[in-house]
C-alpha cells in the first residue's frame, strides 16, 4: 500500500499518522506539504491528520480546506482513492464539502482528551472490514470542537444508508446520535474524531486503530 499524509501549518499528528501506518501495514508513507498542488502517483490512501491547521482561526479546518493540495485530494477521492480525515482532518473534510455536517464546540465547552470506547457500527467497508466480528474498539479523542452536527434528514440518511461507521459508547462531546465517524456516499472518504494513530499498539493502551489502516491495506 502506498500512502500520503498531508501536512498543514499547525498539524501536530502528521508524524503520528505516518508511524502508525508504517507499523500497522509495513508500508512507506510520503509526507505532502499543503502548498503542493499535486500528490504522489499511485496512492492507495491519503490521510489528513489531527492538529490545529492554521491555528484553528476562522473555523477549525476552514482555511486548510482551501489549501492548494485539497484540489488534488478531491480529485483523488473522485477516482476512488481512500481518504481518511482524523480529528482536524475530519473538520477539513466537512469544510471542503467532502463530507456532510459540521464539527461544533464540545457540548461542555471544554477540550476533551481521553480514551473512548466505540461501537463499530458498520464493519462492511474498506475502513472497517478488518474488525470482522469485533464490534467494539478503543481509541483516543483530543478535541475542543468534536461535536458532530447535521440536520435530522441528513442524520437519518447517514444512518439509513450505513454511512455511520463508528459511534461513541459514552458520547464525550455531545455529537448528534453519538456519531464518531462517517463515510461519504461512495464509501471511500472517512472522517472520524477519535485517533487511530494514537491506538495502533498495545503499549498505547489499544491496538484497535491499527485495524483501520490494515483494513485499507487489505482493500488496496
Amino acid at each position: 500500500m502506498k500512502s500520503a499524509v498531508v501536512v498543514f501549518p499547525g498539524s501536530n499528528c502528521d508524524r503520528d499518522c505516518a508511524v502508525a501506518i508504517e507499523r500497522s501495514t509495513g508500508s512507506k508513507v510520503e509526507m505532502v506539504w499543503h502548498a503542493e498542488s499535486e500528490l504522489p502517483d499511485g496512492l492507495d490512501m491519503i490521510v489528513l491528520p489531527g492538529g490545529f491547521s492554521y491555528g484553528d482561526y476562522l473555523r477549525c479546518g476552514a482555511m486548510a480546506s482551501l489549501s492548494p493540495v485539497m484540489g488534488a485530494v478531491k480529485a483523488a477521492a473522485e477516482r476512488g482513492v481512500a481518504v481518511v480525515g482524523i480529528c482536524n482532518g475530519f473538520q477539513v473534510l466537512c469544510e471542503a464539502g467532502m463530507l456532510p455536517g459540521a464539527l461544533l464546540r464540545n457540548a461542555g465547552l471544554k477540550y476533551v482528551c481521553k480514551q473512548v470506547a466505540l461501537d463499530v457500527v458498520n464493519g462492511q467497508t474498506r475502513f472497517t472490514s478488518g474488525y470482522d466480528e469485533q464490534r467494539e474498539a478503543v481509541m483516543t479523542v483530543g478535541n475542543g470542537e468534536g461535536n458532530f452536527f447535521a440536520d435530522e434528514p441528513t442524520l437519518d440518511r447517514l444512518e439509513g444508508e450505513g454511512h455511520v461507521l463508528f459511534r461513541y459508547k459514552d458520547n464525550p462531546n455531545g455529537s448528534a446520535r453519538g456519531i464518531a465517524g462517517i463515510v461519504n456516499d461512495a464509501g471511500n472518504v472517512l472522517g472520524l474524531m477519535p485517533h487511530p494513530d494514537r491506538a495502533f499498539e498495545a503499549d498505547l493502551g489499544s491496538a484497535d486503530g491499527a485495524i483501520l489502516f490494515q483494513s485499507v491495506a487489505a482493500a488496496a
